[in-house]
Protein backbone atom coordinates (compact mmCIF):
# COMPACT_ATOMS: atom_id res chain seq x y z
CA UNK A 1 0.00 0.00 0.00
CA UNK A 2 1.37 3.39 -1.01
CA UNK A 3 1.41 6.16 1.55
CA UNK A 4 0.22 9.58 0.42
CA UNK A 5 3.11 12.04 0.48
CA UNK A 6 3.16 15.83 0.08
CA UNK A 7 4.51 15.36 -3.45
CA UNK A 8 1.41 13.32 -4.36
CA UNK A 9 -0.80 16.10 -3.00
CA UNK A 10 1.18 18.67 -4.95
CA UNK A 11 0.68 16.68 -8.15
CA UNK A 12 -3.06 16.47 -7.46
CA UNK A 13 -3.09 20.27 -7.13
CA UNK A 14 -1.49 20.52 -10.59
CA UNK A 15 -4.13 18.38 -12.31
CA UNK A 16 -6.97 20.96 -12.55
CA UNK A 17 -4.55 23.38 -14.19
CA UNK A 18 -3.36 20.77 -16.66
CA UNK A 19 -6.82 19.38 -17.44
CA UNK A 20 -8.96 22.54 -17.51
CA UNK A 21 -6.12 24.64 -18.92
CA UNK A 22 -5.52 22.05 -21.62
CA UNK A 23 -9.22 22.13 -22.46
CA UNK A 24 -9.09 25.94 -22.84
CA UNK A 25 -5.96 25.64 -24.96
CA UNK A 26 -7.23 22.90 -27.27
CA UNK A 27 -10.95 23.75 -27.54
CA UNK A 28 -11.43 27.45 -26.73
CA UNK A 29 -14.72 27.84 -28.62
CA UNK A 30 -16.18 24.83 -26.80
CA UNK A 31 -15.18 26.36 -23.47
CA UNK A 32 -16.67 29.72 -24.44
CA UNK A 33 -19.89 28.13 -25.67
CA UNK A 34 -20.34 26.06 -22.51
CA UNK A 35 -19.12 28.44 -19.80
CA UNK A 36 -20.12 31.94 -20.92
CA UNK A 37 -23.74 33.08 -21.03
CA UNK A 38 -24.93 33.78 -24.62
CA UNK A 39 -25.19 37.59 -24.32
CA UNK A 40 -21.47 37.70 -23.50
CA UNK A 41 -20.25 35.17 -26.07
CA UNK A 42 -18.24 36.35 -29.05
CA UNK A 43 -17.13 33.01 -30.52
CA UNK A 44 -14.59 34.95 -32.54
CA UNK A 45 -10.98 34.29 -33.42
CA UNK A 46 -10.02 36.89 -30.82
CA UNK A 47 -12.01 35.23 -28.03
CA UNK A 48 -10.50 31.85 -29.00
CA UNK A 49 -7.04 33.42 -28.83
CA UNK A 50 -7.69 34.92 -25.38
CA UNK A 51 -9.18 31.71 -23.96
CA UNK A 52 -6.33 29.72 -25.52
CA UNK A 53 -3.77 32.07 -23.93
CA UNK A 54 -5.52 31.63 -20.58
CA UNK A 55 -5.30 27.87 -21.06
CA UNK A 56 -1.63 28.03 -21.98
CA UNK A 57 -0.89 30.00 -18.80
CA UNK A 58 -2.88 27.49 -16.74
CA UNK A 59 -0.93 24.58 -18.27
CA UNK A 60 2.32 26.43 -17.56
CA UNK A 61 1.22 26.96 -13.95
CA UNK A 62 0.29 23.29 -13.68
CA UNK A 63 3.73 22.27 -14.91
CA UNK A 64 5.40 24.55 -12.37
CA UNK A 65 3.28 23.06 -9.60
CA UNK A 66 4.00 19.51 -10.79
CA UNK A 67 7.78 19.89 -11.00
CA UNK A 68 8.48 22.32 -8.12
CA UNK A 69 9.29 21.25 -4.59
CA UNK A 70 6.78 22.65 -2.12
CA UNK A 71 7.50 23.16 1.56
CA UNK A 72 4.93 23.85 4.29
CA UNK A 73 5.03 27.59 3.64
CA UNK A 74 4.44 27.08 -0.10
CA UNK A 75 1.32 25.02 0.58
CA UNK A 76 -0.02 27.63 3.02
CA UNK A 77 0.66 30.61 0.76
CA UNK A 78 -0.96 28.74 -2.11
CA UNK A 79 -4.07 28.21 0.03
CA UNK A 80 -4.34 31.95 0.69
CA UNK A 81 -3.68 32.71 -2.99
CA UNK A 82 -6.74 30.65 -3.95
CA UNK A 83 -9.18 32.83 -1.96
CA UNK A 84 -9.59 35.55 -4.66
CA UNK A 85 -10.65 32.87 -7.12
CA UNK A 86 -13.67 32.07 -4.95
CA UNK A 87 -14.62 35.77 -5.02
CA UNK A 88 -14.16 35.78 -8.81
CA UNK A 89 -16.36 32.69 -9.20
CA UNK A 90 -19.11 34.17 -7.04
CA UNK A 91 -18.99 37.63 -8.62
CA UNK A 92 -19.11 36.57 -12.26
CA UNK A 93 -21.74 33.85 -11.77
CA UNK A 94 -24.15 35.58 -9.38
CA UNK A 95 -23.51 39.34 -9.38
CA UNK A 96 -22.55 39.95 -13.01
CA UNK A 97 -23.62 36.66 -14.65
CA UNK A 98 -21.05 36.43 -17.42
CA UNK A 99 -20.43 32.78 -16.55
CA UNK A 100 -23.16 30.17 -16.19
CA UNK A 101 -23.50 27.19 -13.87
CA UNK A 102 -20.78 25.30 -15.74
CA UNK A 103 -18.41 27.55 -13.81
CA UNK A 104 -19.03 25.09 -10.98
CA UNK A 105 -16.21 23.08 -12.60
CA UNK A 106 -13.82 25.89 -11.71
CA UNK A 107 -15.35 26.38 -8.27
CA UNK A 108 -15.09 22.65 -7.55
CA UNK A 109 -11.48 22.58 -8.72
CA UNK A 110 -10.63 25.56 -6.52
CA UNK A 111 -12.32 23.95 -3.50
CA UNK A 112 -10.46 20.70 -4.15
CA UNK A 113 -7.15 22.54 -4.47
CA UNK A 114 -7.82 24.50 -1.27
CA UNK A 115 -8.46 21.28 0.64
CA UNK A 116 -5.36 19.69 -0.87
CA UNK A 117 -3.16 22.68 -0.03
CA UNK A 118 -4.27 22.62 3.59
CA UNK A 119 -3.72 18.86 3.76
CA UNK A 120 -0.27 19.27 2.17
CA UNK A 121 0.56 22.09 4.59
CA UNK A 122 -0.32 19.96 7.63
CA UNK A 123 1.55 16.96 6.28
CA UNK A 124 4.64 18.97 5.31
CA UNK A 125 4.67 20.79 8.66
CA UNK A 126 4.75 17.43 10.42
CA UNK A 127 7.58 16.23 8.16
CA UNK A 128 9.59 19.41 8.71
CA UNK A 129 9.08 19.19 12.49
CA UNK A 130 10.23 15.56 12.45
CA UNK A 131 13.38 16.50 10.51
CA UNK A 132 14.09 19.42 12.87
CA UNK A 133 13.74 17.21 15.96
CA UNK A 134 16.11 14.63 14.45
CA UNK A 135 18.84 17.28 14.13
Amino acid sequence: MTTIKPLHIQRLIALPYLILGGWCLLAPHMVEGLMINPPFQHLSTTSALLIGCFGAQAVLGGLFIWFSRFNAQTFLIYAFALVPFFVFNYWFVFEIPIFNRWMALDLGSNALMLGLTLWGWRMMRAEEALKASAN
